[in-house]
């Protein structure tokens, strides 16, 4: 196993935002651009928006130009990423990875979204994450359905993650009207 350890599928849960989520990022942001400078890497989700609650897993949005998938792939599990194993995993097309990190006596559960740099989802990923830095009260509505759902007993990652995924999608829409 690399640098990056192995990931442990918990319960969602809405965690309070934690100061060190950035540094954490940064430090696997570097880790992937120093091993290949082709792959962009950017801090994405609600860890990487200050004072946004959320599940407390650090997402990551690997960009990799045409063609460099599998490079892009076999890099990320020469750091130690493992493929996902949850139900309804992402297709290969699109991977998703996990892992975690363990920076400033801290545990990091670590999603690595890895996708095409010229695909819309960059660009949408992107939108959302500066639209919930930029605006006070998307970012509480956001944090509010996340509970909502939780409150209503959803336990398995995948639905919650489908369920807050319909409220990013209303808000991708907003952007293309």
């Amino acid at each position: 196993m690399g640098i990056i350890g192995t990931y442990e599928q918990l319960a969602p849960a809405c965690h309070e935002y934690d100061s060190n989520y950035p540094a954490a990022a940064n430090l696997l942001i570097a880790l992937i651009h120093a091993r290949d400078p082709k792959l962009i890497a950017y801090h994405v989700g609600s860890t990487s928006v200050p004072n946004c609650a959320g599940k407390g897993v650090i997402d990551l949005l690997v960009t990799y130009p045409a063609g460099s998938l599998p490079s892009a792939s076999a890099l990320l599990q020469a750091l130690g990423f493992q493929a996902q194993t949850s139900r309804n995993p992402f297709p290969e097309e699109r991977p998703l990875r996990v892992g975690s990190l363990q920076h400033m006596s801290r545990h990091y559960r670590i999603h690595a979204h890895v996708v095409n740099a010229q695909s819309p989802e960059v660009k949408e990923m992107l939108w959302f994450r500066e639209r919930l830095e930029m605006d006070t009260l998307l970012r509480t509505q956001y944090v509010a359905e996340k509970r909502r759902i939780l409150l209503e007993g959803v336990a398995d990652s995948t639905e919650y993650a489908e369920r807050k995924g319909a409220f990013i999608q209303a808000q991708l829409q907003t952007r293309r009207v």
